[in-house]
């Protein structure tokens, strides 16, 4: 994946009417806390706050959040498998939560009930892929969700720098076979996106077929299962996050020395375009895309 620059004057504006304006945080759920925050640790995140209630630890880097649920009361958290962590939740910030939930909801999506406690902020959510959730979140800029549910970890910086500049850039789902229409269809309906074309195909894994939120800051992979494979063995499911950083090669070697190491092959190997880190407890990897802008 690649998010090129464009002159903004010579395309037409997206529609956007949940008002999107990037990711708020993205969710892991796992029986296995610390050492999927090793991992995290490993690619730069800092753990900075725990949830007041429940078994839940917030990471940030840079502008980015990343949530590791492990409460075990969660069904998405009794639902991972022998000690593996899988992407469960994807928070967008918006401009009104309520009017984005409501939108969606009118539109055939279904609502996730609230678990939360007195004093706790509700997040409306709707269900997406497997158990996942997509969130609304319209407190990201100078008051956060953080400040309500959330308690600082004592002497941790809450601002941790981001390696070599690295932010969202996308996710990768993986879907059943023959379902890249109805997807897409879904994400079009549902949230504005809009498809890339098939001629623009970026990094280093070009499989599938590629959507750009309507805010433009971040894209969206479909990845259907290859023609060899079972259904069962290929559930559909939220399956990697991509960060796009100006130096593609500067990161891997930073990376590297925190420990992560990377696919390389004679198909697959680190490059200007993308890396792609090994699999670290049966089922985390992250994607390394070139991103000008």
């Amino acid at each position: 994946m690649n998010l090129r620059t464009e002159n903004r004057e010579a395309v037409p504006e997206m529609p956007n009417r949940l008002g999107i304006q990037g990711i708020e945080f993205i969710e892991y759920a796992t029986n296995r806390p610390q050492a999927l925050g090793q991992v995290l640790e490993s690619m730069g995140f800092k753990p900075i706050a725990r949830h007041r209630s429940r078994e839940v630890t917030l990471y940030r880097q840079g502008d980015m959040n990343l949530v590791v649920n492990a409460n075990p009361d969660d069904a998405r958290v009794a639902a991972t498998e022998d000690g593996q962590a899988e992407i469960s939740a994807v928070a967008f910030r918006v401009q009104d939560a309520l009017k984005a939930h409501t939108r969606c909801i009118d539109l055939g999506a279904w609502s996730v009930s609230s678990h939360a406690q007195a004093m706790e902020l509700h997040i409306p959510a709707i269900h997406g892929p497997g158990g996942t959730r997509y969130y609304f979140v319209d407190r990201w800029q100078e008051f956060s969700i953080y400040d309500i549910d959330f308690k600082p970890i004592p002497t941790v910086d809450q601002l941790p720098p981001a390696v070599e500049g690295m932010s969202y850039f996308g996710l990768v789902q993986y879907i059943g076979a023959a379902r890249s229409e109805d997807w897409m269809a879904y994400y079009e309906h549902m949230f504005d996106f809009s498809v890339i074309p098939d001629s623009e195909r970026f990094g280093i894994l070009p499989k599938g077929k590629l959507l750009k939120s309507p805010c433009r800051k971040f894209l969206w992979q479909l990845i259907e299962p290859d023609p060899w494979m079972e259904a069962d063995e290929s559930p559909e499911s939220l399956k990697r996050i991509g960060f796009g950083v100006k130096d593609v090669a500067k990161a891997v070697q930073s990376l590297k020395a925190n420990g992560v190491e990377f696919v390389e092959s004679k198909d697959l190997h680190p490059e200007d375009r993308g890396a792609l880190t090994r699999s670290a407890l049966g089922s985390v990897s992250f994607e390394l895309v070139h991103q000008n802008t």
